[in-house]
C-alpha cells in the first residue's frame, strides 16, 4: 500500500472530482436504502388497511418517509390509491439513483481516466529522459508493459475498485443504521453469515487472479512469438523453419488453452455460486424474521424490509474480495512503475548549465570508457581537437571503440575518465539539450519510423517542408527510388524500414542528417551497404554541402572521395595513429 500513496497526488489534482463523486455515492445509496423501507411500509399499511383496525398504523423510520407519509395521509388510508402511490414512490426512488449513480461514474470513473492519462504521459516523458545504458538493461517488451498494462491496472485501482470500496462502505454503514434502528437482534442474525461469504470471495478472487495473471503472462509470451515471428520471416523461411516455429507456437497455445478452460469452468461455479449465497441469505433471513414474527416481536413489513437490505447487501460484501484483489495488484503494478519513475538518468544537464550558440571546437583529452555490464574497454586515453570546418576519419576494425566516440559526442554516455571539450567548456556542463541541437547524426543502427518518407526525412527539423526534404533526398542519391515509388515522398515505410533496402535506409537516413541544422555531422559508417558509384555520388554531393562544416565520419575504410583534415586509426580503443591528411 506504501506504493500507492504516489497516486495520492492526482487524487489531490482531481479533488473535486473525487469529492463530489463521493457526495453523488452518499446521494445515490440514500435514495437505494429507501425503497427497502418504502417496502416493509407498504406490507405494513396493507395489512392494517385490510385488518380494518382503526387504531394501528404503519411507521416509516427515515424522517423523509415520515414527512412524505404524513404529508399525503389522505392517500394512505385507501389501499389502492396507497398501493399505486408507493409504487410511483419506489420508481421515483430507482429513477433518482440511477441518475446520481449516472453522475457518480461521471466523476470517480472519468477522474481514473485522467489519472490514466496523466500517468501514461508521465511514465513515457520519464522514458524520454533516461539515458542510452537504461534501454541497454531493460527489455523494450518491460517498458511497453509498464506503460499499458500496469497503468490499467493502477486505472482499475483509482476508478472501479475505489469507487465500489467507497460506495461499499456508505451502503453497509446507512443499512446497519437502518436495520439496527428496525430491529437489532434481528439484524446481528442476518447478518452474521455476511463476513464469511466475504472471507470466501476474497480467497476465491485471490485463486482467480492467481489463475488470470499466469494467462497473461501465457498470453505475453505467445504474443511475443508471434511479433518475433512475424519480424523475423525472412530468417524463418530462409532456414525452412515454418513448421519448427508453428510446433512452438502451437505448444505454448495449447497450455494458454488448457489455463483458459480451468480459468472459465472456475469462473462458471463462482458465479451461480454468489446467486445461490444470496438466494440463502434471503431464506435465512425469511426464516429468522419468521420466527420473530411468531414471538410478535417483529411485523411481516420489517422482514420483508430486511429482505430487501440483504439482497442490496450481499453482492457489495461479496465484491469486497474483487475490491482488496484489484487493489493488491494495483499496489504491485504501481510498484514497477515506481520502480522507473524512481530511476534517475545519468546523462543529464546540470542545474547552471551553460548554452552554446555553436560547436567552434571539439577536444578529447585522454578519454576512457569501459562498458559498465560487460567490462570491455572501448576507449583508452585518448586525445584529439577538431576545429570547425575541420573533417576527420575515424578508422578500425569492427570493436575498434569508433561509434564510441560519436556517442560519447552527443552524450549519450559520459566517459569514465578523461574530459570532452566542446568549445573550450566541459560537454557535462553544456546544456544537454543545446548541444544535440547542434549535432546531426546517421547512426550505425539505421532507425526509420513507420512513416511517410518525407516524415523520415523531416523528422530532425520542425521547419523542415517537401522542397527541402526533396532536396536532401536529392543530395543523399534517393530521390530518383523515391520518385519512382506509386506515392513518391508520401509512400508509407514499413515498420523499421522494413519495405526498403539496407542501402535505401541508409540513404534516407543520410538525408534526414542532412536536413537539419547543424554544426556538427557525424556519419557512423553510413556507406556501408551502398555499391561503390552510389558511394562515390554520395560522397561528391557531401564535398559540396560540408564545405566548411564540421565532419566526422566513421568508417572500416577510408573513402578517397571525401578529403579528410584528420585521420585517426582505432584498434581495441587505443589510437594507432593520428595524422593530419595531406
Amino acid at each position: 500500500m506504501r506504493d500507492l500513496k504516489k497516486l495520492n497526488r492526482f487524487f489531490w489534482k482531481y479533488k473535486w472530482r473525487l469529492s463530489l463523486g463521493t457526495a453523488f455515492i452518499i446521494i445515490s445509496n440514500y435514495f437505494g436504502i429507501l425503497a427497502p423501507q418504502v417496502t416493509g411500509f407498504v406490507v405494513d399499511q396493507v395489512s392494517v388497511l385490510l385488518s380494518g383496525s382503526a387504531s394501528a398504523k404503519a411507521t416509516a423510520t427515515d424522517p423523509m418517509l415520515k414527512w412524505l407519509f404524513s404529508s399525503f395521509e389522505f392517500v394512505v388510508s385507501d389501499v389502492y390509491a396507497f398501493v399505486f402511490f408507493c409504487g410511483g414512490l419506489l420508481l421515483a426512488l430507482a429513477l433518482l439513483r440511477g441518475f446520481f449513480m449516472f453522475l457518480m461514474r461521471q466523476t470517480i470513473i472519468v477522474m481514473s481516466r485522467l489519472i490514466e492519462y496523466d500517468q501514461k504521459n508521465e511514465v513515457y516523458s520519464h522514458y524520454q529522459q533516461l539515458d542510452l545504458m537504461f534501454y541497454k538493461v531493460n527489455s523494450t517488451g518491460d517498458l511497453m508493459s509498464r506503460i499499458s498494462e500496469d497503468v490499467s491496472r493502477v486505472r482499475m485501482y483509482t476508478g472501479p475498485a475505489l469507487m465500489y470500496l467507497i460506495n461499499l462502505i456508505v451502503l453497509i454503514s446507512i443499512s446497519l443504521y437502518y436495520m439496527l434502528a428496525k430491529n437489532a437482534l434481528l439484524s446481528i442474525y442476518v447478518l452474521s453469515p455476511l463476513p464469511f461469504l466475504a472471507i470466501a470471495m476474497y480467497f476465491v478472487n485471490t485463486y482467480i487472479n492467481r489463475k488470470s495473471e499466469r494467462i497473461q503472462e501465457q498470453l505475453s509470451d505467445l504474443t511475443t512469438h508471434a511479433q518475433e515471428s512475424y519480424s523475423g520471416i525472412r530468417v524463418i523461411k530462409s532456414f525452412a523453419q515454418e513448421h519448427a516455429s508453428l510446433r512452438f507456437f502451437d505448444e505454448q497455445s495449447e497450455a494458454y488453452r488448457k489455463s483458459g478452460l480451468v480459468l472459465s469452468a472456475l469462473e462458471a461455479i463462482y458465479f451461480p455460486s454468489i446467486a445461490l449465497l444470496i438466494g440463502l441469505s434471503t431464506l435465512l433471513t425469511i426464516y429468522i424474521g419468521s420466527r420473530f414474527q411468531l414471538n410478535h416481536t417483529v411485523s411481516a413489513g420489517t422482514i420483508a424490509e430486511f429482505v430487501v437490505y440483504i439482497n442490496m447487501l450481499t453482492f457489495p460484501v461479496s465484491a469486497i474480495g474483487w475490491v482488496a484483489s484489484n487493489i493488491q495488484r494495483a499496489a504491485a503494478s504501481q510498484k514497477r512503475i515506481n520502480a522507473f519513475l524512481d530511476t534517475q538518468p545519468d546523462i543529464q544537464s546540470p542545474a547552471n548549465a551553460l548554452p552554446i550558440p555553436h560547436i567552434d571546437s571539439i577536444q578529447f583529452d585522454a578519454v576512457s570508457y569501459r562498458y559498465p555490464h560487460t567490462g570491455i574497454r572501448a576507449l583508452h586515453e585518448l586525445s584529439f581537437r577538431l576545429e570547425r570546418g575541420q573533417k576527420m576519419a575515424i578508422i578500425g576494425k569492427t570493436g575498434s571503440g569508433k561509434t564510441t566516440i560519436a556517442q560519447l559526442l552527443i552524450r549519450l554516455m559520459d566517459p569514465d575518465s578523461g574530459t570532452i571539450h566542446i568549445n573550450g567548456i566541459p560537454a557535462t556542463h553544456i546544456n544537454l539539450r543545446d548541444l544535440r541541437s547542434r549535432i546531426s547524426i546517421v547512426p550505425q543502427d539505421v532507425f526509420l519510423f513507420s512513416d511517410s518518407i518525407e516524415n523520415n526525412i523531416a523528422f530532425g527539423d520542425a521547419q523542415s517542408n517537401h522542397e527541402t526534404a526533396t532536396e536532401m533526398a536529392r543530395d543523399a542519391f534517393i530521390l530518383d527510388e523515391i520518385n519512382s515509388l506509386p506515392l513518391g515522398m508520401n509512400t508509407t515505410i514499413g515498420e523499421r524500414g522494413v519495405t526498403l533496402s539496407g542501402g535505401q535506409k541508409q540513404r534516407i537516413s543520410i538525408a534526414r542528417a542532412l536536413s537539419k541544422e547543424y554544426d556538427l555531422l557525424i556519419l557512423d559508417d553510413c556507406l556501408s551497404a551502398v555499391d561503390a558509384r552510389t558511394e562515390s555520388a554520395i560522397a561528391a554531393n557531401l564535398n559540396r554541402i560540408l564545405k566548411y562544416k564540421t565532419t566526422i565520419v566513421i568508417t572500416h575504410r577510408p573513402i578517397p572521395s571525401i578529403h579528410f583534415d584528420w585521420v585517426l586509426e582505432l584498434e581495441g580503443g587505443l589510437s594507432l595513429s593520428i595524422k593530419k591528411s595531406n
